[in-house]
């Protein structure tokens, strides 16, 4: 999962442990339900990888003498080639 995460959503994965801690500290429903949407928001249950369209790749036991599959490869990010348009209004 954390393959699929940004560097942009580390601070959202931050103040989704600060929830965490708080609701430890003070179990209040409010922030049960918050940390709930933020869960889902980052696929932290079967179901919202599910909805998120998410795979996880279910390993079998090998064999010991089966040599180690090579994981197959990623494919590039195709956001990669967005770039930032800088121009004015027109008139």
């Amino acid at each position: 999962m954390a393959k699929e995460w940004l560097p942009s959503d580390v601070p959202a994965l931050i103040r989704l442990a600060i929830l965490a801690d708080n609701f430890l500290e003070d179990p209040r429903p409010n922030l049960a339900a918050e940390i709930r949407l933020q869960e889902q928001r980052f696929g932290l249950s079967p179901l919202d990888r599910w909805r998120l369209q998410w795979e996880v790749r279910r390993v079998l036991p090998q064999q010991p003498d089966e040599k180690p599959q090579r994981p197959r490869t990623v494919a590039k990010d195709p956001r990669g080639i967005l770039r930032v348009v800088k121009g004015g209004a027109s008139s």
